[in-house]
C-alpha cells in the first residue's frame, strides 16, 4: 500500500465541524497514514487565530500582567472543540493547559507559547482519529544557530515512525539542543509535513487548505482567478519567494530532494483534484503560457551612476559590499553601462541608509545616487514562457495599456520568469493587467 502524509492548515481545523471533515478525508483513504495539523485558524472573517491569541496572551504574561481572561478564551476554544466532537478528554486537556499556563508565568518564551496551538490540536486530533500522538519536539531538531538540522531530523522521524501504522505529528515547531521549543516561521506546518513525507519516503504529500489548489494570482486582487492543475517545484519556488502564500517556500526542499510530489487540496471541497506540484511537467499541461503571477510591495531601488563604470574593475563588488557590511542582502540588480541599480527591502535599508550611502560614496565615488522609495516587484512565472516568442513584449504592452510605468526589468537566465518593478500604488493594477492578457483573453 502506498503511503501519504497529509497536512491540514488552520482553516481546516478551526472548529469541530472542520475536524469532522478532516476525519472523513483521512478515513476515505487508508494510505493517509501520517497527519500534520496546524493550530485552529479563523472560524469566520473577524475571528482570531489561536496562534495569535497565544502570542498576545504570552506577551501580557511576560510583562507581568494579568492574562487570565485572555487565557480562558484559549481554554474555551479548545474545550468547545472536544465538547462538540464528543471527546471525553477534559482531564487530559486541563492538565496540558495548566502546564502551559505555568510555563507562561515562568517566561518559557514566545516560540513555546505559539507552538502550543499545534501541540493541543495534535492531541485532540490524534484522540479523535485513534492515531498515536508524537510530540514534534521529540523528532524535529534545530541547531544552536536556530537552523533546522534536516539530516538528523529525517533520521529521527524515520526511526520514531518505524512500526507506527498511523500517527499525528504537530506542525510548526521542534526543539533546540537545550530542549527549549523552537518554531519555524509562520506557515511552518508545511515544512513539518514535508519533513515527515521525506523521512518516510511517502508516495505523495497532501497539503489541505481552504482553496482548491494553487491559483494563477491572488484572489484578493483578481476575483476567482483560474486554478493551476500542475506546477513544477521551480515555478512554485519562484512564486512563493515573490509572495504567493499557498505553500511555504522552505517546505519545497525536503520533498523535492526526495522526489515526492505535492498535492494541494481543499478540505471544504475534497472532490476537487487541486494542484499537483512535481519536478518536471510538459508545457502543454497548462492552458496558459504563464503559470502564475505574484509580487510584493515595500522595496527601495538604489541607483548608482558613474561614467565608464563598466571598465572599472571591482565596482559592482564594492557597491554590494556596502550593503553586505550592514547586513542587507539584495533582491535584484539590473544594470547598464554607466548605471547599476540595487533592489533591497525598504524597512531594512532605511534603518541604515546614511551609513550605506556614505560607504558607497567613499569606496565608489559615484557621479550620482538616486533612490526610489516606493517600488513593488511583480513576478510573471511560467514554464511555457521559454518556448513562446514575445512573452515579455506582451507583459509590457499590458502594463502600458493599463498606464503603468515600468521602473525595472529583470529576466532570469532560465527564461522561467520575468520580474518587473513598478510604483507601489500600481501593483494591483499591474497584476490585473497581466492576468487579463494571458488568462482572461484565453478563456
Amino acid at each position: 500500500m502506498s503511503t501519504k502524509v497529509v497536512k491540514f492548515g488552520g482553516s481546516s481545523l478551526a472548529d469541530a465541524n472542520q475536524f469532522i471533515k478532516v476525519a472523513n478525508i483521512i478515513g476515505s483513504d487508508p494510505s493517509r497514514k501520517y497527519v500534520v495539523p496546524s493550530a485552529p485558524g479563523k472560524r469566520y472573517p473577524k475571528d482570531t487565530k489561536v496562534t495569535d491569541m497565544l502570542y498576545a496572551c504570552y506577551d501580557v504574561a511576560a510583562r507581568g500582567g494579568d492574562f487570565s481572561e485572555m487565557f480562558e478564551e484559549i481554554v474555551a476554544r479548545y474545550m468547545g472543540i472536544i465538547r462538540d466532537l464528543g471527546l471525553r478528554i477534559e482531564d487530559t486537556l486541563v492538565r496540558e493547559l495548566s502546564t502551559i499556563r505555568m510555563s507562561f508565568l515562568a517566561r518559557a518564551g514566545r516560540d513555546y507559547a505559539a507552538s502550543r496551538g499545534e501541540y493541543l490540536n495534535g492531541i485532540i486530533l490524534a484522540k479523535y482519529l485513534g492515531f498515536e500522538f508524537i510530540d514534534a519536539a521529540e523528532v524535529i531538531f534545530f541547531g544552536e544557530d536556530g537552523k533546522l538540522k534536516l539530516k538528523e531530523t529525517c533520521h529521527a522521524v524515520k526511526e520514531r515512525l518505524s512500526g507506527v501504522e498511523h500517527a499525528v505529528i504537530p506542525g510548526f515547531y521542534g526543539s533546540m539542543p537545550n530542549d527549549t521549543v523552537k518554531t519555524f516561521s509562520r506557515g511552518g506546518s508545511d515544512i513539518t509535513g514535508a519533513i515527515v513525507a521525506a523521512a518516510v519516503s511517502a508516495d505523495l504529500y497532501e497539503n489541505w487548505t481552504d482553496i482548491s489548489g494553487y491559483l494563477v494570482c491572488d484572489p484578493r486582487i483578481v476575483p476567482d482567478p483560474e486554478p493551476v492543475k500542475v506546477i513544477t517545484y521551480r515555478e512554485l519556488r519562484e512564486l512563493a519567494y515573490m509572495g504567493a502564500q499557498v505553500f511555504h517556500e522552505d517546505a519545497i526542499f525536503p520533498v523535492r530532494q526526495a522526489g515526492i510530489p505535492i498535492n494541494i487540496r481543499n478540505t471544504n471541497r475534497p472532490e476537487d483534484e487541486g494542484t499537483m506540484i512535481v519536478e518536471n511537467a510538459e508545457e502543454d499541461t497548462s492552458p496558459f503560457i504563464i503559470t502564475g503571477i505574484a509580487g510584493k510591495k515595500g522595496f527601495v531601488t538604489v541607483t548608482i551612476e558613474k561614467d565608464m563604470m563598466n571598465s572599472e574593475l571591482g565596482f559592482g563588488r564594492k557597491v554590494l559590499e556596502a550593503f553586505e557590511d550592514h547586513g542587507i542582502s539584495f533582491e535584484h540588480m539590473p544594470s547598464g553601462i554607466d548605471t547599476m541599480s540595487v533592489v533591497v527591502h525598504k524597512d531594512e535599508f532605511e534603518a541604515k541608509e546614511p551609513e550605506i550611502l556614505k560607504e558607497i560614496r567613499s569606496s565608489c565615488s559615484p557621479d550620482k545616487i538616486e533612490i526610489d522609495r516606493d517600488v513593488a516587484l511583480l513576478a510573471v512565472v511560467g514554464r511555457g514562457m521559454k518556448s513562446q516568442r514575445g512573452t515579455a513584449a506582451r507583459i509590457f504592452a499590458a502594463l502600458a495599456h493599463a498606464k503603468v510605468n515600468v521602473k525595472m526589468i529583470d529576466q532570469g537566465s532560465s527564461e522561467l520568469n520575468v520580474i518587473v518593478g513598478v510604483q507601489g500604488e500600481d501593483f494591483e493594477t499591474s497584476v490585473k493587467a497581466v492576468y487579463d492578457i494571458f488568462v482572461t483573453q484565453k478563456l
